[in-house]
């Protein structure tokens, strides 16, 4: 294995991380205000943002799974096993300690274990159900005329509300770690650039310095 600086975020993935971190974010404060937490923004605005920013959302997600799909970077967020407790271990005790990351990148796997894992469970669970107790809500006036199915209107909020809050965990937690373990510019510059230092094999070297050569960095 040598370590080579590979361009490995693809533009659309950098622009897709990036508009949704912004969309995210738009989300959960337009939120706050609706649940009354922040009164800094006017009510209308933040219901028109809030709903806008949604729809961006959801329709920016279609065009990333089918990215994901017919790219095979896909492969990149497939659970495993393999160091999973060496990198929660890390994670949980050797970070406080100043260990070194027990997980390298490699050209199919630029995502360790826990990382894999948990972008898997916000894909298929935590983004599904938001969206779905989303549309719930804001269709209410669609489904809630009955009595029977109007008494579900307080489930559906608190469920949609409990979901946001559970995503901005993420993000606090996200943001946090870009701090450690290398500094928040060396986590975040390959997600500007591209280029992130990662293991290659003899193979995959041959098969980017013949096929795409721009997508290798310097030695």
């Amino acid at each position: 294995m040598t370590e080579r600086l590979v361009r490995i975020y693809p533009l659309f993935e950098r622009f897709w991380h990036w508009s949704q971190a912004l969309l995210i974010f738009t989300l959960l404060a337009s939120g706050l205000r609706i649940l009354g937490v922040l009164q800094a923004i006017p009510f209308g605005l933040a219901f028109m943002a809030h709903v806008g920013a949604a729809i961006l959302l959801m329709v920016l997600w279609v065009f990333a799974i089918f990215w994901h799909l017919t790219t095979g970077t896909w492969r990149h967020y497939v659970p495993t096993t393999s160091g999973l407790l060496q990198v929660a271990r890390f994670y949980s005790y050797g970070i406080l300690k100043g260990e070194a990351h027990p997980y390298r990148k490699a050209y199919w796997r630029k995502h360790n274990p826990l990382q894999a894992l948990t972008y898997l469970a916000l894909k298929i669970f935590l983004f599904p159900a938001i969206w779905i107790t989303g549309l719930l809500y804001l269709t209410y006036n669609l489904w809630g005329a009955d009595a029977g199915r109007a008494a579900w209107l307080p489930l559906v909020a608190n469920l949609h509300a409990l979901f946001g809050f559970a995503i901005a965990s993420f993000v606090i937690i996200h943001v946090y770690l870009l701090t450690v373990g290398g500094g928040f510019r060396e986590h975040v510059k390959p997600m500007l650039t591209g280029f992130d230092k990662i293991d290659l094999t003899a193979a995959e070297e041959a098969y980017l310095s013949q096929d795409e050569p721009g997508s290798l960095g310097a030695k």
